[in-house]
């Protein structure tokens, strides 16, 4: 994920940089392969509220980020179920590209494990996020896959 596009999804309160960090985080294990613990300790230690490229980063909820990262990887498999039943017919997960499989991996857990956050709140957060990354088709399927999972899981 390109550091000049990350650019543009710097605003936005501490948990709006903990859900981009997340994605970030959930992109990277999915590149990688590396372990949760390890991986939140890099982004703890690296990355949140860090400067890169001569831009200082918004302080993230590093709370919030741990929950997102650790609950979105250890309920991956109801996840990408939630994901592969809303796709059109003909389209599987692995044809979704890594840094879009983690946006709606995050989006999808903060939908079945965090009530607390309301729905439309996450749509919004989410699509922020999708608009830092892609263009405006891509995300308007991002704010459409969200929704068809958010009237399921949150009924």
């Amino acid at each position: 994920m390109a550091q000049t596009k990350m650019k543009k999804a710097r605003v936005g309160n501490a948990r709006s940089a903990a859900r981009l960090a997340a994605v970030q985080a959930l992109y990277q294990r999915d590149m990688t392969g590396g372990s949760v613990p390890g991986l939140l300790t890099e982004f703890h230690n690296h990355r949140l509220g860090a400067t890169i490229e001569d831009e200082q980063y918004r302080p993230a909820d590093a709370t919030f980020f741990d929950d997102l990262v650790a609950g979105t990887t250890a309920r991956g498999a109801e996840i990408d179920a939630l994901i592969t039943a809303n796709l059109a017919d003909g389209w599987a997960l692995d044809r979704l590209d890594k840094p879009m499989r983690g946006l709606l991996r995050a989006g999808i857990y903060e939908l079945i494990a965090r009530a607390d956050v309301p729905v439309a709140t996450i749509i919004d957060e989410y699509m922020d996020v999708a608009h830092a990354f892609y263009d405006p088709r891509e995300a308007k399927f991002v704010n459409a896959l969200l929704d068809a999972v958010a009237r399921s899981v949150r009924a």
